[in-house]
């Protein structure tokens, strides 16, 4: 344990499972640590880094903002911020963008104008949110309540109220839940933190049809999967639908602190000054870098890339099977790829740092591999011939 680590211990809070490892550079699909060492960088900052570590646009865009205008509140209007808005409604179905730090503020911001919008349209009463079971939405209190894990509320109890969890991709469960009292239906397009979990085709279209039957918002928290990661700027543009809601974070500011709440005009209108606010939401400095890095995401050639790469990625590691049985299935789009084994896969992840490798695992046993949008297929292959290693290692 080096002096880095032995201070963190000292002094910063046991709320992180930390690796023994202590970065301190990184670039392009590469991270170093303060030994020298090298690894090849499969999970991104937990899909954050979707343009790499320092892309050159982005760090451009973030110097000169920052020798410009950092922060002024959003007593006043700046350009930045506009322009980071009126790009992602162009890009969206949205009319409206919110702007916060976090996808768990984003989430939060998206449960009150739920509520607020159906008190205004129905009066009191309307106030449950149907979520689904295994989702991850956040660590505030009403973010946690609405993440359908046990083990994520256990010791914070009593939780929000106003919660329904039903089995993640089955329409008939969510329509059973419904009551008079439900406003709305919050659901990841790609369950995450769930183990990757993709939805079935139709799902998505057949939950918004049940929110128009009952006269709900649907809300697509895309804080992990959008922004390009599974080969579309929106993950649920996969799947020929719209919600009302949409909230992002991670891989907008590609390191930097930003989240966002977007929403079309007869929802948003329910947010009026001082209903909701956040004094460093969307400050100038965030917003320019992330306005680079929308700009690039957004690409039609750079998503082509993506799904092609992704495609030869889960080709190579589906040849991995017939040598590892021990992999029962590997799920995937874009480059989000879930790797699901019999045993738990903490060992694997271990050993794959070892020998200079970053992934993890999700749901105990899943192997999660979410690197920059920028890889390359020789970083793909290096990454699987650790991995294979790692799996013959790991899971004896």
């Amino acid at each position: 344990m080096n002096d880095t680590q032995t201070a963190s211990r000292q002094h910063i809070f046991n709320t992180y499972a930390r690796l023994p490892v202590t970065l301190v550079r990184g670039e392009g699909c590469r991270v170093w640590d303060d030994t020298g060492k090298e690894y090849l960088d499969f999970l991104a900052g937990i899909a954050v880094c979707n343009l790499g570590h320092c892309h050159p646009a982005v760090t451009r865009a973030l110097c000169e903002q920052a020798q410009r205008l950092v922060h002024v509140s959003n007593l006043f209007y700046t350009r930045p911020q506009v322009e980071l808005a009126a790009e992602l409604t162009r890009l969206s179905f949205a009319d409206k963008v919110f702007f916060s730090n976090s996808g768990a503020e984003a989430n939060e911001a998206a449960i009150k104008l739920a509520r607020k919008a159906a008190k205004e349209r129905h009066g009191e009463g309307r106030f449950h949110i149907i979520a689904m079971k295994d989702s991850f939405h956040g660590r505030t209190m009403a973010t946690l309540s609405a993440t359908g894990q046990e083990k994520v509320h256990k010791g914070f109890e009593p939780l929000v109220e106003g919660f329904t969890f039903v089995e993640f991709n089955s329409v008939p469960a969510v329509e059973a839940a419904v009551t008079e009292k439900t406003c709305a239906v919050l659901v990841e397009p790609v369950q995450g933190e769930g183990g990757v979990r993709f939805p079935r085709p139709g799902y998505l279209a057949e939950l918004k049809e049940l929110c128009l039957k009952h006269d709900l918002l649907l809300i697509f928290d895309e804080v992990q999967v959008g922004m390009g990661r599974t080969g579309t700027l929106f993950a649920h543009e996969q799947e020929g639908v719209t919600p009302h809601i949409m909230t992002l974070a991670k891989a907008l500011g590609n390191g930097l602190p930003i989240g966002a709440m977007l929403a079309v005009e007869e929802v948003a209108a329910a947010f009026v000054p001082g209903s909701h606010a956040s004094t460093f939401g969307g400050t100038p400095l965030v917003t320019a870098a992330a306005l680079e890095v929308v700009k690039v995401l957004s690409n039609p050639a750079f998503l082509g890339g993506v799904r092609e790469t992704g495609a030869y990625f889960r080709e190579k590691i589906e040849a991995l099977r017939p040598r590892h049985p021990v992999i029962r299935e590997v799920r995937g789009r874009g480059l989000m790829v879930g790797v699901e084994l019999t045993v738990p896969g903490q060992k694997v992840v271990e050993l794959c740092l070892e020998n200079g490798l970053i992934i993890n695992c999700t749901h105990e046993n899943v192997l999660r591999f979410v690197p920059p949008l920028i890889v390359e297929r020789q970083d793909i292959d290096r990454c699987l011939s650790v991995l294979e290693e790692a799996l013959g290692k790991g899971t004896s």
